[in-house]
């Protein structure tokens, strides 16, 4: 993905706004309510940009302040949760939808 900003706090701040846009915050009703899908969603679109896998990215979480108070993340999700959270995004191809909304608004930062 190539986007228009360097800098991974704006990129995160249009990963949500898009992700709001285009997905409920929750996958089911019965879920754990840890982490939105906006969340995860603006995880996984961090993890492309700065082309980390997912161990690294949540090594980069921990220890980046700005961009966790970004998406309101009070703890960090385990690399495994983010694997699966990609795989039920892909599935349901609600990525598509929220990399739509994601390109739209990063062009429009332009």
């Amino acid at each position: 993905m190539r986007s228009l900003t360097k800098s991974p706090l704006a990129f995160v701040q249009v990963a949500m706004q898009a992700a709001r846009e285009a997905l409920p915050p929750y996958s089911c009703p019965k879920s754990p309510h840890k982490f939105t899908q906006h969340q995860l969603f603006a995880m996984l679109a961090l993890k492309e940009f700065l082309q980390l896998d997912y161990r690294g990215l949540v090594q980069v979480l921990s220890e980046w302040s700005d961009l966790r108070n970004a998406m309101g993340l009070m703890r960090l999700p385990n690399f495994s949760t983010l694997k699966y959270a990609q795989d039920r995004l892909v599935q349901k191809g609600a990525s598509q939808r929220c990399l739509k909304a994601l390109s739209e608004s990063l062009a429009n930062m332009a």
